[in-house]
């Protein structure tokens, strides 16, 4: 059973003050129902994690933001952003259809990858073409994602974290570095810290429109879960979000990984992957740590190797209160043939407890 440690209503708890909730309609399908007082969550993150909290939280009656990283510069993200001025489009895609309630075939068509010999073709999805295509079009990233998250009925709004493609850095404990989100985690080295720049190198400062002004209006600000060093804080190191997820009066919820990732969090516990969100924006600002507590059977990993994962991560909870964190652990685990996984229906039931509180404390004052 899921227990809370620390969970109990206190003077620490943040409040939440319920502000009008305002989306622009063009951005999103909702266009004839008010959304009023529903709880507001902002989901920040990228990768293959993203989509799975935000498919969950689709169940909930929520109005829902997802903040989408701009750093990847791998496969065919990395090729059309390299080709044409555009954010890399792959994880928005993907975010996309999490929150569509669009027929399967129009959602089987926008993922489709072409399996063909073309030297151009070959590896992309229709999904990135089309958002890469109207964003050209249309001048902007912000008008081509209201344009498809309409044809697509999202179910919420998506915004990436900057309008413009970012540049991550990695500084490795043998002082050596590395440039681009793809290459760090090859390097194999233990990262020491990770920095943003634009493009041109200039700090990454600016996010896109109506980002801060989600986290801020915000309910509940979820982290994760994904990897902690190229899709977590490649969001946070847009200085105007980092500074907004520290100066929201939301709940800050951290979905810590299960398992360890080769090349960027080998050897870490749950404790560690705070301590390193802490140390990169100067300040304890995660209020809750999610955590799964669950033993993967010892012949799991032997019988599904992967070249991307390690081993569990270990749970440290005197190293998350170190660090200020509420603590909600349990069985949060799921074990596919894939890999193992968050239980995202009872993930997602945790995080509506905590909406529950939140608004609820927010009422009485």
């Amino acid at each position: 059973m899921v227990h809370t440690d620390g969970f109990e209503p206190t003077s620490s708890w943040h409040v939440v003050a319920l502000k009008p909730w305002t989306t622009p309609a063009e951005n999103t399908p909702d266009t004839d129902e008010t959304l009023g007082d529903r709880p507001r969550v902002a989901v920040i993150g990228g990768g293959t994690g993203l989509p799975v909290i935000l498919r969950g939280l689709k169940r909930l009656d929520v109005a829902i933001t997802a903040i989408v990283t701009v750093a990847d510069d791998g496969g065919s993200s990395g090729i059309i952003r390299d080709y044409i001025d555009v954010v890399p489009p792959g994880d928005i895609r993907n975010c996309i259809c999490a929150l569509a309630r669009t027929d399967a075939v129009l959602l089987d068509l926008f993922q489709y990858r072409f399996d063909t010999e073309d030297d151009f073709l070959s590896g992309h999805a229709i999904g990135n073409l089309l958002i890469a295509g109207l964003k050209e079009m249309r001048g902007s990233i912000s008008e081509a994602l209201a344009l498809l998250s309409g044809w697509m009925q999202v179910q919420g709004q998506i915004l990436p974290a900057a309008a413009e493609p970012l540049v991550l850095h990695a500084e490795f404990a043998d002082g050596s570095r590395a440039t681009g989100e793809s290459k760090i985690a090859r390097q194999g080295k233990r990262i020491a810290r990770v920095t943003l720049t634009t493009m041109d190198g200039a700090p990454a400062r600016t996010a896109s429109p109506q980002v801060v002004e989600a986290i801020m209006a915000a309910d509940l600000v979820v982290l994760g879960p994904g990897s902690l060093y190229t899709s977590i804080l490649p969001n946070l190191l847009v200085s105007e979000i980092g500074e907004a997820v520290c100066r929201t009066r939301a709940e800050v919820v951290y979905i810590c990984n299960i398992m360890t990732q080769r090349g960027e969090t080998e050897g870490f516990t749950d404790a560690d992957h705070v301590r390193v969100l802490h140390q990169h924006l100067q300040q304890c600002f995660i209020n809750t740590a999610l955590v799964n507590t669950a033993d993967i059977p010892p012949d799991y990993l032997s019988r599904h190797p992967s070249g991307e994962y390690s081993r569990a991560v270990v749970h440290d909870p005197d190293g998350l209160r170190e660090e200020g964190c509420r603590i909600i652990s349990g069985d949060f685990l799921r074990l596919k043939k894939e890999g193992a996984y968050h239980a995202t229906g009872r993930v997602v039931q945790e995080l509506r407890h905590l909406l529950h509180a939140t608004t609820a404390f927010s009422k009485i004052q």
